[in-house]
């Protein structure tokens, strides 16, 4: 009898066997890339931690863990403006939709960069997948410069920001490639993105403040206050100049001065002094008709009190406030509405403060324009909360470490 020519039946040992050789293969597979940690990844390259930095205070970071297959357009310590949010807002744009032009939705080595055509080569941005870059001007174009340069510009037919390729920083083979650019690179179009009828978004002044460094006092103080949400306010119509001091001016605020012991209605209206209902530019202020400046402290409680009496002295831009004279050293950011100035000394009002001697101040008790709880109080409520990063006592000792060690407040008679 003839054998049949039906296949011999497989054996369960054999089919174990075959199930796991097919996992073993399958498992030696190249598996689709996994999101990067793209801080931790310029964490090994100190020339890049400021860049790093303004990553890490945007939502860009995290959008960045999810994604792989990217280029990411790096800008060096030196080469980043002083004022990045400044810079952005400038051109009418959020640093974050900035940042996310830097990333290249494609993995591009230096070899590649190497092979771009003639004609250049069009690359999808982060900020495309926002959809507030309008038509294809959320991409970047890669083009060959001289001297074997690779030049990325938006591809806007009008000249605008761009950009050269300074080499490669580093590369997690087929996931994320590190190339370093000149300079912040800010595309195209973001006055049409934006809506016609939608006002354009306010400077926030507090991260003006983190950016430009030396102001870690200030931007505290703003935050923990509630007042920078005022400011943000008060720039639309004739915009607002705002007067800073540096770290530097409140380690220098005599122990008698006791700033930081004042209820937060009164620091609040310390912070008011500072700042001007009108937009000057440093040329404005350096010729200004009117010596004597109401601010934003006068609105709330009358004409003729909290003001500030503007000079031009010995070439440089005084400002006196009747208990300190301080002067202008720097623009921290200049952009109409807002200008930002940073000042030698902290701004005292001779509503609140008198002048002891030539090196102190001493603390003014409460007028009755001032006093809480007299019925006529115009400070409107202030929203208190922890500075970033400190909470409940740290933010204590914070602004305590800042001053001098202050024993208990004497008011003068």
């Amino acid at each position: 009898m003839g054998r049949g020519s039906g296949a011999a039946p497989v054996s369960p040992r054999l089919a174990l066997e075959v199930a796991v050789l097919a996992l073993l293969a399958a498992a030696a597979l190249p598996s689709p890339a996994a999101g990067v940690n793209v801080t931790a990844v310029l964490s090994a390259f100190p020339n890049f931690a400021d860049f790093a930095r303004l990553l890490a205070s945007t939502p860009v970071a995290g959008e960045l863990a999810g994604r792989s297959s990217l280029t990411l357009l790096a800008v060096p310590n030196a080469n980043l403006p002083q004022s990045p949010s400044a810079f952005a807002a400038g051109a009418g744009a959020d640093i974050a939709d900035v940042l996310r032009y830097h990333v290249l939705l494609e993995y591009l080595s230096p070899s590649d960069l190497a092979r771009l055509p003639a004609s250049g080569k069009l690359v999808t941005t982060l900020f495309q997948t926002t959809g507030r870059a309008p038509s294809d001007l959320g991409a970047v174009n890669l083009t060959a410069g001289a001297n074997s340069t690779v030049v990325v510009r938006s591809p806007a037919p009008s000249p605008g920001s761009k950009a050269t390729v300074l080499g490669a920083v580093t590369a997690v083979p087929y996931n994320l490639s590190v190339l370093a650019v000149g300079g912040l690179i800010v595309p195209s179009g973001f006055d049409l993105a934006a809506s016609e009828s939608r006002p354009a978004p306010p400077v926030n002044i507090t991260r003006v403040l983190t950016d430009a460094r030396g102001f870690n006092v200030a931007a505290s103080m703003l935050q923990a206050s509630g007042v920078a949400s005022e400011f943000e306010a008060d720039e639309h119509g004739a915009g607002i100049t705002v007067f800073v001091p540096t770290d530097d001016a409140f380690a220098g605020l005599p122990a008698t001065d006791r700033l930081q012991s004042l209820p937060a209605e009164r620091k609040a209206v310390v912070l008011r002094f500072h700042v001007l209902h009108s937009y000057y530019p440093l040329g404005s202020l350096e010729s200004i008709v009117n010596p004597v400046q109401p601010t934003l402290a006068t609105e709330y409680t009358e004409a003729g009190r909290f003001t500030l009496n503007i000079t031009r002295v010995n070439g440089s831009i005084a400002i006196d406030t009747g208990v300190v004279q301080a002067s202008i050293t720097r623009t921290v950011f200049d952009q109409n509405p807002v200008s930002v100035f940073a000042v030698s000394k902290v701004l005292l009002p001779k509503e609140m403060f008198s002048r002891g001697d030539s090196d102190s101040t001493t603390m003014a008790p409460p007028s009755t324009a001032m006093a809480p709880g007299d019925g006529n109080e115009q400070t409107p409520p202030t929203r208190l909360s922890s500075p970033p990063d400190l909470h409940g006592e740290d933010t204590h000792a914070y602004f305590a470490g800042v001053m001098t060690s202050m024993g208990p407040m004497e008011l003068l008679p």
